[in-house]
Formats: structure tokens, C-alpha cells, sequence
């Protein structure tokens, strides 16, 4: 399979810089995270779609079980990755969604701002650093 890296894609918006007393999430920076969230939202489709035709494509049947069962390692693998790349499609809905709510950037447990330096690390990021990492805490303390 061939990894799906992305020679032809757009290049990506630049950060958004705040400027001093500019207000949290106004209409330029909730303007600036939809085309963040478009642009990967449409990057991700088509590495799926790319996918999608390689498997079609690459069909060949090994006669050496060592070889099927690497093919067939690589395409589960593949396919993994494709459905995480769904799961954040959806994810990117639900942010745009938000932000046509203009509830973007807020947190969903504490309702602080999030922060546009963690927005731009992860537009995609429902809670606050401090309740991102409680969230981590309790998830390993569960884990033992």
C-alpha cells in the first residue's frame, strides 16, 4: 500500500496571530478555524479515497503465504488508519457545526477558552489543557 502522503495538497492556512485586545473567538478567528477544519476534512477524504482505489488496484493473490500475510498486514493496517481518518472527519463536522453555533474554542467540561495555540495544535480539541489533562489522569489511573 502506499502511504498516503500528500505532494498536491493546498498549503495549510497560516496561525492566527491574536492581536491585543482582540476578542476570543470573533468572526476572523472563527472564519480562520473553518478553513483550518475544511482544509483537513477535505485532505482526509481524499487519503481515503486514495485508499479506497489502491486496494482496488492492488489486488494481486501471492502464492507464498509469507507474502499474503504481509499483504494482508499492510491492508489491515491501512484500513485502521483510514478509520481513524473517518472518525476525525466526523470529528471536523462536529467542530464546524460548532463553530456555525459560534460555541467553537470553549471548553466542553469547565466552559473556559481552550486557546488558540491549542486550537491550532488540534482544532479539533473539545476541552481545556487543565481539563485535557485531568481527563489523561483519570484514564490511567482507570488503566491499572
Amino acid at each position: 500500500m502506499p502511504k498516503s502522503t500528500t505532494t498536491d495538497a493546498k498549503p495549510r492556512a497560516k496561525a492566527y496571530v491574536q492581536k491585543r485586545g482582540e476578542e476570543y473567538m470573533n468572526a476572523k478567528q472563527l472564519a480562520h478555524f473553518k478553513q483550518v477544519l475544511s482544509q483537513m476534512k477535505e485532505e482526509l477524504g481524499q487519503d481515503i479515497d486514495r485508499t479506497v482505489s489502491a486496494m482496488r488496484d492492488e489486488t494481486t493473490v501471492f502464492a507464498d503465504p509469507n507474502d499474503r500475510a504481509s499483504q494482508e498486514s499492510e491492508l489491515a493496517t491501512e484500513l485502521r488508519n483510514r478509520d481513524r481518518e473517518r472518525k476525525l472527519i466526523k470529528k471536523c463536522n462536529e467542530m464546524l457545526a460548532k463553530i456555525e453555533a459560534e460555541d467553537y474554542g470553549f471548553c466542553d467540561t469547565c466552559g473556559i477558552e481552550i486557546g488558540l495555540k491549542r486550537l491550532e495544535a488540534r482544532p479539533t480539541a473539545t476541552l481545556c489543557i487543565d481539563c485535557k489533562t485531568l481527563a489523561e489522569i483519570r484514564e490511567r489511573q482507570m488503566a491499572r
